[in-house]
């Protein structure tokens, strides 16, 4: 860092507060004040004494704009016809201070500057309201502009923060039918003597639970981290049907490395262990599929089980697995997606997504048991 640029961030901080800013305007606005009125006096012939005397008028003007802060900070709750009216008499009144402080002033620098008809004292007053008004001006449309910002910020922060709960609830949403069946299949593991393989399980189970808890929802992970999440769901439900499940996947170098929601496969995989395996005495084959195309990463996962119907024509409470990935999806991507359900020829489902590819860095929130 430069040494000319160090000083810029210390003086964002230092005007980060709303305080601190209003007086830095304050003293800034009226040393520029003095600056222009009295260069202007000086300019035009007059005696450098006027310097000092547009120095005191300043200092007035500063100790009157800081009353006038307070009251309108009174105020400024108040409803808006209210404040209205109240904040013109306080500018008026704060326009006679300030226009008393200068004509008493001025005598003691211009001998020959008295008021002589009711005309100078117009003038006076005009150009004081002038000033008055503009600085009024000022301080009130930086205050609404801090308001709206402030409460863009709160809109913002609370959609973000839904956006992350919606998120949270989508991703949480775990069928208990697999911990059901699951915690099933290890007590009959036990029951049969298979312990060795029932304790392979129960670690495949809190591996991946521990994933699914651990990892954050609106936080992405490489495909290849998905994919070792994907295989512990596998695992432990090769141990429930044995060769009857059949896996299969085509996943290219450049799609492993591509970002994708956590657990996004889960639920898809979920649904077709359901419907194409555990129902059919033969059981089924699933397969993964990834790879880029152009700026998208397209997912496809297939089975060959007995088909599948839009998720639009599916029963309420049937399919919700394949919604909440869908829903999932629209919200962290809009319309940057693609999310399809088909049956295949001569049977079986397909599910296709494409995402956009992205391949940056991102925090490794994969457990140790994943990764090693």
């Amino acid at each position: 860092m430069s040494a000319q640029s160090a000083p810029m961030p210390a003086l964002r901080r230092f005007l980060s507060r709303p305080g601190r800013q209003f007086w830095a305007l304050q003293v800034t606005g009226w040393l520029c004040y003095t600056i222009l009125s009295s260069s202007a006096k000086v300019g035009e012939g007059e005696p450098p004494r006027w310097i000092l005397f547009y120095l005191a008028v300043a200092a007035s003007g500063f100790v009157v704009t800081s009353l006038l802060r307070l009251a309108y900070g009174h105020v400024w709750q108040w409803p808006a016809p209210r404040m209205v009216f109240a904040s013109a008499g306080f500018l008026v009144l704060a326009i006679l201070v300030q226009m008393k402080a200068f004509l008493t002033l001025l005598p003691a620098f211009c001998s020959d500057c008295e008021m002589h008809n009711a005309f100078g004292y117009i003038w006076y007053f005009s150009s004081n309201l002038y000033l008055l008004l503009a600085w009024s001006g000022l301080y009130f449309g930086i205050k609404f502009s801090r308001q709206l910002r402030q409460q863009k910020e709160a809109a913002l922060k609370a959609q973000a923060m839904a956006h992350e709960a919606q998120l949270k609830m989508l991703r949480y949403q775990l069928n208990p039918h697999f911990l059901f069946n699951t915690l099933n299949a290890i007590s009959t593991l036990v029951l049969d003597g298979r312990r060795d393989t029932a304790n392979g399980m129960v670690g495949s189970l809190s591996a991946f639970l521990r994933y699914s808890l651990d990892s954050d929802p609106v936080q992405r992970v490489t495909l290849a981290q998905e994919m070792d999440a994907t295989n512990l769901y596998l695992g432990i439900e090769q141990l429930r049907f044995g060769e009857r499940l059949r896996v299969r996947t085509a996943i290219t170098p450049e799609a492993r490395s591509a970002l994708v929601p956590s657990l996004i496969l889960q639920p898809l995989i979920e649904n077709a262990v359901k419907y194409a395996v555990s129902k059919r005495e033969e059981g089924g084959t699933i397969e993964i599929e990834a790879r880029r195309s152009g700026g998208d990463l397209i997912i496809v996962l297939r089975d060959d089980g007995p088909g599948c119907s839009n998720l639009d024509e599916r029963p309420t409470g049937h399919g919700v697995g394949l919604r909440n990935t869908q829903e999932r999806l629209r919200v962290l991507y809009g319309d940057n997606q693609m999310f399809s359900i088909a049956t295949r020829e001569p049977r079986g489902c397909e599910v296709r997504m494409h995402l956009p590819f992205e391949s940056m860095p991102v925090q490794n929130i994969v457990p140790a048991e994943l990764a090693a």
